[in-house]
């Protein structure tokens, strides 16, 4: 079994075809045809169904493991590097989109101050979409509401942020004083996040503690969609305190409700294999942004268990 066979079939996996993944890969096609035949006879296993360009679900099983094992390989030379104090490399990062907003360009201007030579690519997601890719080891790490449930990975607490109902300027609630009453929410129609998610849990179990049932209009995940259809008028949300920008603050109010909670927003590596040193070296730059205490309003320093698993 070689490297080139393994890059090969994980390519055909993401561009669709052996056309494709050879061009990725910088060859002809009749080469990947050799690398995936000779892979297959080792394996004696069918492992890319040749007319529609799929993996088989044989395929499928081995790329999740290619995926490691090329990952292992790119780090042993990111890991010399900065032996000779250079980190170089690129680090993929899942970011939970309205956390992104923020805490990406902070990420980006000291990256290139003390890694210069560290390359970021942002995938932006919910939680539940940046799992798979970061399992996989498209991702090295990601900042993802907690908690997750997924064997494979480790979190690690980062902060928590203020959840807030989020209405027009002028709402009647914008007159009541703060903090309303939970029970205010049961006269509304919300926007919420999909059953199931970190957040609405959240949300679902602090309105069972005051005794009312949320009336969703819609339910979706992703709550950076979800706070698009409230500034487009389709209705009030419970969402982060950080999910109103800055130039949407005169057209929109934050109100505080007594008895909700707050989100969780954590880490998230994958649980076996030492990761490379560029991608310890992102880790910690994260920690130490949000440890410096220059947090946007409404967010705070984890106070529960740093670490899951």
């Amino acid at each position: 079994m070689e490297l080139r066979q393994l890059e090969a079939l994980v390519e055909i996996e993401e561009r669709g075809s052996f056309s494709a993944a050879a061009a990725a890969l910088g060859t002809v096609q009749s080469n990947v045809s050799t690398r995936i035949a000779r892979l297959e006879r080792e394996l004696d296993a069918p492992l890319v169904d040749r007319a529609s360009g799929r993996l088989t679900e044989e395929g499928a099983s081995v790329a999740v493991r290619a995926r490691r094992i090329l990952v292992e390989v790119d780090a042993v030379g990111a890991d010399v590097a900065a032996l000779r104090s250079e980190v170089v490399g690129t680090v993929g990062i899942g970011v939970i989109g309205t956390v992104g907003r923020w805490l990406v360009p902070q990420l980006l201007d000291v990256v290139s101050v003390r890694h210069p030579h560290v390359s970021l690519r942002i995938v932006e997601g919910t939680s539940s979409t940046l799992e798979p890719p970061l399992t996989s080891g498209q991702l090295d790490l990601a900042v993802v509401t907690l908690p997750l449930h997924a064997d494979t990975l480790s979190t690690t607490s980062l902060f928590d942020e203020d959840l807030v109902l989020v209405v027009p300027a002028g709402h009647p609630l914008t007159r009541v004083p703060a903090p309303i009453e939970f029970a205010a929410l049961g006269e509304l129609e919300l926007l919420l996040p999909l059953p199931g998610t970190a957040l609405r849990d959240e949300l679902d179990e602090a309105a069972h503690a005051a005794g009312v049932t949320l009336r969703p209009r819609i339910e979706l995940d992703g709550l950076r969609t979800l706070a698009s259809l409230v500034f487009d008028g389709y209705g009030p949300a419970l969402l982060p305190a950080t999910a109103v920008p800055r130039h949407l603050r005169d057209r929109f109010a934050s109100v505080d409700v007594s008895g909700l909670g707050r989100r969780h927003v954590g880490l998230a590596v994958r649980r076996h294999g030492l990761p490379a040193a560029p991608s310890r070296a992102v880790r910690a730059l994260l920690e130490e942004i949000v440890a410096s205490g220059s947090l946007p309003q409404g967010l705070h320093l984890a106070t529960g268990p740093r670490s899951e698993g």
